[in-house]
């Protein structure tokens, strides 16, 4: 296993606030690394500083001779060009035009594409992340850095992704707080916290184990702690006696006091691990009904969404909302907090119901305002179940200095802004909480008190998120959108998970009335010339296959590691090539017979 990039040493700091400092890492090929740690601890710092986009204050970098490094960053943002153009644009090296757009092709079809996107600009943000990937594999990197890969993709992009990941890229290192998704990608995992004495823990297990190792590490940390602790009192007693350095074994025993408390502090400071506090506001009605749906339909631009849809909210129900992006989940959202009506079916709401709906979207704040004016806009108290809050203490539930109260929320990272939204909920009393993708960006420790908080609310909860982590511990039932015909309830995430895997693949419905009269389906002329030149090209192709594996046979190429990758490299998209032609072949026979 060799080494692709070695880091000594390295720090960085935004201004006067520290992002880490004295950090080392090496990353060899065929790792498959996932990158952890709190909100603002420097993780997307350090990937780009991994992709030469940034440098450290101080440290040393040390990668090998002629890596390459793909690198895509959480926001993949394109011109207004079609995606081909875009990934022909991207091939490195001096190839022929055709042979960069075959690449283009094939990539397209490895990502999904149709290769009938007219913009690249007018993408999704799932299927912007997706021609990020491409980008970057194109021209095969080494190493492939990815920030939050995850973000912007549906449950279906996700599970895609785990495979994808699979197939397609050896070496990469990864930032994620999806903790399924870490469970399934990486076989290590580092993460990055002043809790450690080096400043990050790494394990060459999967987030499971990780766990597991990291327990058993601060346990003995903490009995570390006190085992010191007791050799510090001493030490401090001794000091306070007044002994004078007048001696050279009273001085020696003095600079031993003097470390022992040293290192007291370092590990006392170490140990004292902080977690944002989360704690939503009930109004602790006792009504047994809040909201009751009955036969609710919608349909938009003709399309629709779900029909004939039947539900109670009650305290301690939390829903989880499931379906690909398009189906209706923030629709109904949006409908439960009275921002869009049903076509059909009624809502009834108990008498004063107090519904909070967070909007991922519309809970993005002026990025030039300070971090006190988003965390208190009324002055220097906030209002928390009836009893005033200082701002310092306020900023400290949610893991902020005073220090840092001035700064612009634009210098902030992701998931520190999205602990400001959730402070923002925090602040309203509710009945029913409504949370649109709550999760995005927040590292793993919030997701945990994020989802403690949750499960002690009182009221209920209607929840859309991708962290099937938090869907499959939060949620105790799921509504299952994206059938139009049949909306399924199940009694949790498992049980959904479990279905689809099950699911039968649906049967086109008849129609009434007497089918049309079928149409001929023999080829058109067109068609008919491309079938008859298929084999031969297939047989072409194959012999490029085989002149190809007689080079891997000599000597001087089996001893150019260079040279071999490129043959590899030029067998594999060859056979792609030629498994394309199998398959529009069969397609044409098939047409034909």
């Amino acid at each position: 296993m060799s080494l692709l990039f070695s880091c000594q040493s390295i720090s960085k700091a935004f201004s006067t606030r520290p992002l880490f400092e004295d950090l080392s890492l090496s990353i060899f090929a065929g790792d498959k690394i996932g990158l952890i740690g709190l909100n603002g601890c420097g993780k997307s710092t350090l990937l780009k500083i991994l992709a030469g986009l940034e440098k450290p204050d101080s440290g040393t970098l040390s990668p090998k001779r002629d890596l390459s490094i793909g690198y895509v960053p959480q926001m993949c943002e394109f011109a207004d060009l079609n995606p081909k153009q875009i990934l022909v644009d991207a091939v490195k090296g001096d190839l022929p035009h055709y042979e960069k757009e075959r690449l283009a092709d094939i990539w397209l079809s490895k990502l999904g594409f149709t290769g009938e996107e007219p913009s690249a600009a007018l993408l999704s943000g799932g299927w912007k992340k997706r021609l990020g990937f491409a980008v970057e594999l194109i021209s095969s990197p080494d190493l492939l850095l990815l920030d939050e890969p995850t973000n912007h993709l549906d449950l279906e992009g996700i599970l895609w992704l785990e495979k994808f990941l699979e197939k397609e890229s050896p070496t990469y290192l990864l930032v994620s707080h999806d903790r399924y998704f870490l469970q399934h990608v990486t076989s290590r995992i580092i993460e990055i916290d002043k809790t450690y004495p080096k400043g990050l823990f790494a394990i060459d297990e999967p987030y499971a184990e990780f766990l597991s190792k990291k327990e058993q590490f601060l346990q003995g940390q903490l009995a570390q702690e006190r085992r010191i602790a007791t050799k510090a009192r001493r030490e401090t007693e001794w000091l306070r006696a007044g002994v004078k350095a007048r001696t050279t074994k009273s001085q020696s025993r003095i600079d031993e006091a003097k470390e022992i408390l040293e290192d007291y502090a370092d590990i006392q400071a170490r140990n004292r691990q902080k977690k944002a506090k989360i704690d939503f506001s009930s109004t602790e009605r006792e009504t047994r009904k809040l909201i009751v749906a009955k036969n609710l339909s919608k349909a938009i631009g003709g399309k629709t969404l779900f029909s004939h849809l039947d539900f109670t909210l009650s305290p301690g129900t939390r829903i989880g909302l499931m379906g690909p992006n398009g189906s209706g989940k923030t629709t109904l959202l949006r409908m439960l907090a009275d921002e869009v009506t049903p076509d059909l079916g009624t809502i009834k709401k108990a008498e004063g119901l107090q519904v909070v709906y967070f909007d991922q979207h519309r809970a993005q704040l002026p990025l030039n305002i300070s971090l006190k004016d988003a965390l208190s806009p009324k002055g220097d108290f906030v209002s928390f179940r009836g009893q005033p809050i200082h701002i310092n203490g306020w900023c400290k539930r949610f893991l902020f200095s005073p220090d840092i109260l001035e700064i612009p929320i634009g210098k902030l990272s992701g998931g520190e802004r999205a602990r400001i939204a959730i402070a923002h909920l925090m602040l309203q009393p509710a009945d029913i909480l409504l949370l649109d993708e709550p999760t995005n960006d927040l590292d793993i420790p919030t997701l945990e008190t994020l989802e403690e908080s949750l499960l002690e609310f009182p009221g209920a909860v209607v929840l859309i998120t991708h962290d099937r982590c938090m869907l499959d511990r939060i949620c105790n039932s799921v509504l299952a959108l994206g059938n139009p015909e049949k909306t399924e309830l199940f009694s949790d995430y498992m049980q959904w998970e479990k279905a689809q895997k099950t699911a039968p693949v649906p049967k086109e419905k008849k129609a009434d009335a007497p089918p049309p009269e079928k149409k001929s389906q023999k080829l058109s002329y067109q068609e008919k010339k491309e079938f008859d030149a298929i084999e031969r090209k297939i047989e072409k192709l194959e012999g490029e296959v085989r002149a190809f594996n007689q080079l891997l046979l000599e000597k001087e190429i089996a001893e150019d590691p260079a040279r071999l990758f490129e043959i590899c490299k030029a067998i594999s998209l060859v056979e792609t090539q030629i498994e394309q032609l199998y398959l529009r072949w069969q397609e044409l026979d098939h047409k034909n017979s």
